[in-house]
Parts: C-alpha cells; sequence; structure tokens
C-alpha cells in the first residue's frame, strides 16, 4: 500500500471517523479528533515496522486521541468547578464520615438486606461462606448483597453529594440533608 498519507486518508478516514462519532456522539467534535487522529498518523508513519499492522496502529493512535481529549476536558472540568486534581490526597475524615453514614444507613434496609451487607462488608464473610450459612444458593446470595450495594450506595446519593478520586476513595463529602448529613 506504501506509506502515502492521501492513500491512507482515502482508505481509513470514513471507518475512523466512525469510529471516533461512536465515542464521542458530537460531529463536530468527530471531525476535530478525527483530523487530530491524521495528523499524528502522518506525523508517526515512519515509526511504522510492519505494513500489515497499518489498520490497527490507526486505530490505536485514535484512541489515544479520544483517551486524550476526555483526559483535557475532565481535568478542564475539575478546574472550572474548583475540584481538587486526582494526585491531592483523599480526605481520611471524609472517609471515615462516609462508612458511618454507610453503616447508619444499613439499618434503614429491608432486613434480609441489611444481613447481607453486615455479613459480607463488615464480618468478612465471602458471598459463598453466606450462601451457605444462609442456605441459600450462590448466585441468590451474589444477587442479594449486589441488590443490597445498590440500594445502599442509591440512598447515600440522595442524602449527599461525594466527590470521590478514580480508585473510589472519597475525597469530600456535600451534605444534602438528611438525617446522616446533621452531623456534618
Amino acid at each position: 500500500m506504501g506509506r502515502n498519507i492521501e492513500n491512507i486518508w482515502q482508505q481509513f478516514s470514513r471507518d475512523l471517523g466512525s469510529f471516533i462519532l461512536s465515542k464521542v456522539n458530537d460531529t463536530a467534535l468527530a471531525d476535530d479528533l478525527l483530523q487530530e487522529s491524521f495528523v499524528r498518523i502522518h506525523n508517526h508513519i515512519g515509526s511504522l515496522k510492519d505494513e500489515t499492522r497499518l489498520q490497527a496502529w490507526m486505530y490505536q493512535i485514535t484512541r489515544n486521541v479520544i483517551n486524550d481529549h476526555f483526559r483535557k476536558q475532565e481535568k478542564e472540568n475539575r478546574q472550572i468547578n474548583n475540584l481538587p486534581e486526582e494526585s491531592e490526597e483523599p480526605d481520611d475524615e471524609a472517609m471515615t464520615e462516609a462508612v458511618q453514614d454507610m453503616i447508619k444507613m444499613m439499618d434503614s434496609l429491608p432486613p434480609e438486606y441489611c444481613e447481607a451487607l453486615c455479613l459480607t462488608e463488615l464480618e468478612g464473610l465471602s458471598q459463598k461462606e453466606y450462601a451457605e450459612r444462609l442456605g441459600i444458593s450462590y448466585s441468590g446470595a451474589k444477587s442479594r448483597v449486589q441488590r443490597a450495594r445498590k440500594m445502599l450506595r442509591d440512598m447515600l446519593m440522595q442524602c449527599c453529594h461525594y466527590q470521590f478520586d478514580k480508585y473510589g476513595t472519597v475525597l469530600a463529602i456535600y451534605p444534602a440533608g438528611c438525617c446522616c448529613c446533621e452531623n456534618h
């Protein structure tokens, strides 16, 4: 095929454009990212060692361009909202408060869901051990624990606004005015 960028553009631009559009759902942005992808392809075509890998190589560059866009957008959003960078240390007090809030709210769950969380999350039973203790199927135990986690998460998110880092660590809590927020 050769490494003529015009031929590459004619052969792959439509497919790459569709791929980008499926990820960003914005035609103008997809066009911009497609252009950026081809600039990178043009600038780095000399580093391609195996012509048979051209398409995979181009898609990898395109994925990198898309990821770079979202990283940049996330950083700008944090700056606009005055949120701390991910590199900041988590607030141990916020994490402790979040755990205390969860424990308080577990009492509001239906008894079988509260029990599922108490035994698996607080007492450290595996879901398999939990299933054996209750005499229910392993898949039934897994479903119950997952439903309980979702119920608890929904209750927490209705109560307060939590800011997490990329690992799920609570960085800050912004009370929204419920029973657990009275002490914050």
